[in-house]
């Protein structure tokens, strides 16, 4: 099978535990070098990969690398990506493409103008359980979608050196970081977010950016959502739920948002079209029914999707520079809300 040739920008963090695991596992993908300004060679040596850099421009002069695949900190994202579209490299940036919508839209410009492919790693669209939930909305299973929640948080203290701790670095904290996560996700779902309003505030960790996140949305199709990121409450305390309400049923998920590929989901359908119950009894028994889904690597299913485009000569539909843009221009929207209490809408 022909093969898209990777080299890895960042090879730490996430890159080393999710990304390129995941890429090695896929049939489309060869990781031919990594290039990482601390332990390159010891990262190549881990998994096999051929090729060490400590530079940026040695890997990209490097003729047998077809794609990139960035997971640097933010704020270094978009000169990376115009010097990866300006050697003709494809590229997989991690998210967010970059620090505010502007800075993306010169990217993307950048990317078509090169002739390149351009997708953002929101991997968790490409999660099995997300895909059959996808389905399920789809196919009219819950009727209209009226209200969906997603719950993404964990306990990330300070850490002397962590980018995502430094605003300068990153753009911000939870918000940017995990809430946007969700933004992608719930839209996959429900279709554009067109109105935001959020919260946001440094609740208990010390560093500058905030570590708490709420975030109301209201979506073109008229479905409401709310979406909770904090980076100070304890793992073991979030089951990390995802629920999605339809005007004729349900849907649950616990353990599928994050960079896992199990959790469970169940729902409930083609009901609600009786008449008022005036006694509300809320205790009777519902018959929640489990949702099969696919255990897929969502890192593999998000790269092999992305080499599938290169090879076919396809541009990516999900998570491509366009649908980059809008993400960050409702991340701006929501920071502004946050400070100013206002809602806003996205155009």
């Amino acid at each position: 099978m022909e093969k898209v040739r990777f080299g890895i920008i960042g090879a730490g963090g996430i890159a080393r535990r999710r990304t390129i695991p995941g890429m090695l596992q896929a049939e489309n993908i060869e990781v031919r070098a990594v290039m990482d300004i601390v332990n390159a060679q010891e990262i190549a040596d881990e998994f096999k990969v051929p090729r060490a850099y400590n530079s940026l421009n040695a890997l990209l002069a490097d003729p047998e690398i077809d794609a990139v695949y960035i997971a640097t900190p933010v704020n270094r994202h978009l000169t990376q990506i115009m010097a990866a579209a300006a050697c003709g490299k494809h590229i997989l940036c991690e998210k967010p493409l970059t620090m505010n919508s502007a800075d993306a839209a010169v990217a993307v410009a950048a990317c078509k103008k090169a002739g390149v492919y351009l997708q953002e790693g929101y991997m968790m669209t490409f999660h099995g359980a997300h895909q059959a939930i996808r389905q399920l909305i789809a196919a009219g299973k819950i009727g209209k979608v009226v209200y969906m929640r997603a719950q993404l948080s964990c306990w990330y203290p300070p850490i002397p050196g962590a980018w995502r701790q430094d605003p300068a670095q990153g753009g911000g904290g939870a918000l940017i970081d995990m809430a946007t996560h969700l933004y992608d996700l719930l839209a996959f779902f429900a279709g554009p977010i067109n109105r935001v309003v959020a919260f946001t505030g440094r609740q208990v960790q010390g560093y500058q950016s905030e570590d708490s996140s709420t975030t109301l949305l209201e979506f073109a199709g008229g479905a409401h959502g709310t979406v909770d990121a904090f980076f100070c409450i304890p793992d073991e305390a979030s089951r990390t739920r995802l629920e999605i309400y339809g005007s004729q049923g349900s849907i649950f998920a616990e353990g599928t948002i994050g960079q896992s590929q199990g959790g469970t989901v169940e729902g409930i359908f083609s009901i609600g079209a009786g008449g008022y119950d005036a006694a509300q009894t809320k205790d009777v028994a519902r018959s929640f029914a489990p949702v099969p889904f696919a255990q897929l690597n969502p890192y593999t299913a998000e790269c092999a999707a992305f080499a599938d485009c290169i090879l076919n000569k396809r541009p990516p539909q999900v998570n491509n520079g366009d649908n980059a843009i809008r993400i960050m221009k409702i991340t701006e929207a929501a920071y502004t809300s946050a400070k100013d209490g206002c809602v806003h809408v996205i155009k």
